[in-house]
């Protein structure tokens, strides 16, 4: 045990060494404090082998199931050591460092608590309408109650939009959800379909206070109960529709489609089918709004990598291209590019916030899922907010128009009335 607590100090020691950022404190499984004593984050380690179990093979999937199965802990910001974690440039790109923290690794005892694990896996065609069912089920029907943990009231689980970073989460979610409605220019008597509806913000805002009637999907039987009975308490069933479909299987109409946060689970191979189905159902002179999350840190043509922490636990079959792909596919399908804007900072502030409800509500979000399940989705959103502020990821609201659209001048949302004279 004494030559554990020895080697798990000498590599704690190398990654401090090698890294950017400020270092986590840590409490060993004797007790035993290391780092510095005012540090925002405490890693704990349970056993003589938590580092190994961490850290060997090498991988964020690996890594991040350490924690979810107590190999190790993480008290305090985790935010701040998935920052540490991600600064350890020089040992990725050191062959004599990556060899000395492996040997040491190797010398550490093969404990895990993380045994007889079963990898979440899917089956069919990638990104076939069954296929991607079962994915948005395996991330949405984590269960109506524990999303409401740390989302808003409204339950909108997207980037708010952040004019002061100090003000209330949902007074930017408020505003995201009018933001959109502008930026499509929606008037009464319009037709909205909005692809990826969730819990139905974004249709019982339009219908209130833009006039519209609307159409919202889902793949997500939970969201759709909960989305019915909000619009039902509201009044709105009469002019709001929730349905249970795949985006392929829209049929009608609309004058306009907003598709928010789902943009992520269609895929680069479908891109093609996914604008292409958009345009059929907008009518002549339709406005498409998009949003969704981009990569930033792979080259323009896309390739999937080796499963990730988020890719098999949160958002399977999820992929993330970058925008120029985005706009490129939605021009080919016969799109303009109107408008395109960028959100980074206000998806970190709000993940953030996230987080920060999620923590706070800890007893609650286990009571109404499980523990493994609150330390995934901690782990996921704090690793998000690294990876937006580190600028690897960003999410851009786009929209788009049919050719024929009737001109337009100027952003007319962004422009206060009052701005000549």
């Amino acid at each position: 045990m004494n030559d554990a607590l020895s080697i798990s100090r000498k590599v704690y020691d190398l990654l401090v060494a090698n890294s950017t950022s400020p270092p986590p404190a840590v409490r060993t499984w004797t007790g035993e404090m290391w780092g510095p004593p005012q540090a925002a984050t405490t890693m704990v380690l349970q056993h003589p082998g938590a580092l190994r179990a961490a850290l060997l093979p090498p991988s964020d999937l690996v890594a991040g199931e350490a924690y979810i199965y107590d190999d190790i802990d993480v008290e305090g910001d985790i935010v701040g050591l998935l920052h540490f974690g991600a600064d350890l440039d020089a040992v990725k790109t050191s062959p004599i460092l990556v060899g000395k923290l492996l040997r040491l690794l190797r010398h550490l005892p093969s404990d895990s608590r993380r045994r007889d694990v079963v990898r979440p896996k899917l089956g069919g065609r990638l990104h076939s309408p069954g296929r991607d069912s079962r994915a948005v089920r395996h991330h949405y029907d984590t269960g109506n109650e524990f999303f409401e943990q740390f989302l808003d009231p409204e339950m909108v689980y997207s980037c708010a939009y952040f004019l002061d970073p100090a003000e209330p989460l949902g007074d930017a979610q408020h505003r995201k959800l009018d933001l959109i409605c502008r930026k499509l220019q929606l008037q009464r008597g319009q037709r909205l379909l909005d692809v990826g509806c969730g819990w139905g913000a974004l249709v019982r805002h339009a219908a209130t206070h833009y006039g519209v009637e609307a159409v919202g999907v889902t793949l997500s039987p939970e969201q759709a109960v909960e989305a019915k009975l909000r619009l039902r308490h509201d009044g709105l069933d009469n002019r709001v529709t929730i349905e249970v479909r795949d985006y392929r299987e829209v049929r009608g109409e609309f004058d306009a489609v907003a598709s928010v946060g789902m943009f992520e689970h269609v895929g680069r191979k479908e891109l093609d089918t996914y604008f292409g189905k958009l345009n059929e159902v907008l009518r002549p002179g339709g406005v498409l709004l998009n949003h969704g999350i981009t990569n930033r840190s792979k080259p323009a043509r896309f390739v999937r990598g080796r499963p990730s922490f988020v890719s098999t636990y949160v958002f399977p079959d999820g992929e993330l291209l970058p925008v120029e792909a985005t706009i490129g596919a939605a021009e080919q399908a016969g799109f303009e590019t109107i408008d395109v804007e960028s959100l980074r900072s206000d998806y970190a502030l709000t993940l953030r916030h996230w987080v920060d409800n999620l923590e706070r509500h800890q007893d609650q979000a286990i009571k109404a899922a499980n523990e493994v399940t609150y330390r995934i989705w901690r782990m996921y959103m704090g690793g998000s907010v690294a990876a937006f502020e580190r600028g690897a990821i960003s999410v851009y609201q786009v929209v788009f128009a049919k050719s024929e659209r009737p001109w337009s001048y100027g952003r007319r949302w962004a422009t206060a009335a009052d701005d000549v004279g």
